[in-house]
């Protein structure tokens, strides 16, 4: 093992080289992926960071670098447990795809068949959503429907109260006819193991993905923080600096969101789970049978359905497909096959991706706000295996994405697209001056929402999401609201009209950075008032 001071005290570096058990040592590790990460950390100043290197079935490489929580003094390890987020969605299909195995279900069965009450809020679509259309984000629905019963978080929704507010999302578009992803109905995904299995859906993934597979350090439902140790937490940039924040308190709750990104592992178990799929002859045996059918790996890398291909694939990796498989995202780089994933929650990244021709594979973990960090780290990984000639680096991509950023700017100065909304100064309304709209609103899917006085200024508080708490201020003759503890790409337009003759009133929602994260679907809140101010 390598170790390499830094001029940062705060900041823990190891590179590891890990030759296969009983094998002679391979080649170091590669000096370039070591650079890589050491100039993403600089760059982007990552709290913390676990990066591992699969090669022809073996870890080739471990990088860590930074602290679990930024000040602790407790360093990033290759055992430090992190939220994978999305890359929970592989292993919640590995997980059906066993039970297909077993015969408690088929990929083609009828939701409705293990979920008798499930329903959608088209009746057809109720009785013709298969299992399989739970996975690959065909259903109609706009992206991220029904996430803000998912976050913020912490709130107060159950998991049953998620997959009964499916019912109340109207479709953008017709079921099976284009790409959008979504989160709930991995949820029901969930619930659809769980009940052709007959136990909770953490007990089955526990029982039939982590103890069979060895991921000894992975978590999900509800588990004890202190006694598992070692647990990175997410960060924030507070005054340009990183901040810890939401960090765990000593037992962890199951949550509703946990089948679509509740899991959290360390960065050995995922190196684990990637080598199971490169290598599944030698990784993926239990006793000595596989762990999973050559059918099912096979189903879960089918191009299920197409997604956009970007122009940035294009012009970076000269792409000629995107489509998406059973909680896979499949794609070709350079002439070579790229399966992968990532993972977003507020302050924690992840990344992993698998270049099956290639015999390789990597993880990136990440406990802070690293959205381009992680596009451009994971861009010079893939490079290192697709076209090492052309010797990326992790600045020319982020000048890559800088010049992005500036067309974009140049296009909305053009009009050629619309400028952000809220520019306009923003000024606190008064109780008096929207008496009209006061009182209590509900959504079906959302439940409630209060947008009464406080003083001398107006606030709105939703009843089972205690963080969508925030002042309502006037904009260029609009209304939004400020939300306290969230930043500022998740404020909110407040549309309020007066209902059809003479009936209760209504409010609508928008995001007023249009370009913010799909999960904010304020778009999909329909509240009616239901009751006047307390």
């Amino acid at each position: 093992m390598l170790k390499r001071a830094c001029c940062a005290a705060t900041l823990a570096v190891a590179v590891f080289f890990v030759p296969g058990a009983g094998r002679a040592a391979g080649p170091p590790p590669s000096a370039a992926i070591t650079a890589a990460v050491d100039d993403a950390v600089a760059r982007y100043d990552l709290p913390g960071i676990a990066v591992g290197v699969v090669v022809d079935g073996e870890v080739r490489q471990v990088e860590v670098r930074g602290e679990i929580a930024a000040g602790s003094g407790e360093a990033v390890d290759r055992h430090t447990i992190f939220k994978i987020a999305s890359n929970t969605k592989a292993m919640t299909a590995a997980l059906l795809a066993r039970q297909v195995d077993a015969g408690l279900l088929a990929w083609d069965d009828p939701v409705v068949k293990h979920l008798p009450g499930f329903r959608m809020y088209e009746d057809w679509v109720t009785r013709e959503i298969q299992v399989r259309d739970l996975l690959i984000h065909n259903s109609g629905l706009g992206p991220g429907a029904g996430d803000l019963m998912l976050w913020p978080e912490p709130n107060a929704f159950t998991r049953d109260e998620v997959v009964a507010g499916l019912a109340h999302l109207k479709p953008r578009w017709s079921f099976r006819s284009r790409y959008a992803y979504d989160n709930t109905l991995y949820i029901v995904a969930g619930e659809v193991a769980a009940a052709a299995g007959g136990v909770p859906y953490d007990e089955l993934m526990r029982r039939e993905v982590f103890a069979p597979l060895g991921l000894e350090r992975c978590r999900v439902g509800a588990w004890n923080a202190s006694e598992a140790g070692n647990v990175a937490q997410p960060h924030a940039r507070r005054d340009g600096r990183n901040v810890a924040v939401r960090t765990d308190v000593a037992t962890i709750a199951d949550m509703p969101m946990a089948a679509a990104g509740g899991i959290r592992c360390s960065l050995d178990d995922m190196l684990a789970w990637a080598r199971m799929w490169l290598q599944p002859e030698r990784h993926g045996l239990v006793a000595g049978k596989p762990w999973l059918s050559a059918t099912q790996r096979d189903a879960a890398w089918v191009a299920h359905m197409p997604m956009p291909l970007s122009r940035r694939m294009r012009a970076w990796d000269g792409s000629h497909f995107s489509a998406y498989g059973y909680g896979w995202r499949l794609t070709d780089v350079d002439g070579t096959w790229k399966v992968s994933h990532t993972g977003t929650l507020s302050g924690m990244y992840s990344a992993l991706t698998l270049l099956p021709e290639k015999g390789a594979g990597f993880v990136l973990l990440i406990n802070g706000d690293a959205d381009e960090a992680r596009t451009v780290l994971n861009q010079v990984l893939v490079k290192h295996f697709t076209a090492a000639g052309e010797a990326r680096t992790v600045a020319y991509y982020a000048d890559a994405l800088a010049a992005e950023r500036a067309a974009a700017r140049d296009d909305r100065a053009a009009g050629v697209a619309a400028p952000l909304g809220g520019t306009t100064p923003r000024t606190p309304v008064a109780p008096a001056a929207m008496a009209r709209w006061l009182g209590v609103y509900r959504d079906p899917w959302f439940g409630e929402a209060s947008v009464c006085a406080r003083g001398d200024e107006v606030r709105m508080v939703a009843a089972k999401s205690p963080r969508l708490s925030g002042r309502v201020m006037a904009s260029g003759g609009r209304m939004l609201v400020e939300w306290d503890t969230l930043d500022s790409d998740a404020h909110a337009w407040l549309d309020f009209s007066a209902g059809e003759g003479g009936g209760a009133a209504r409010l609508a929602m928008a995001k007023v950075d249009p370009d913010a994260d799909f999960s904010y679907d304020f778009e999909d809140l329909a509240f009616v008032r239901v009751g006047d101010c307390p």
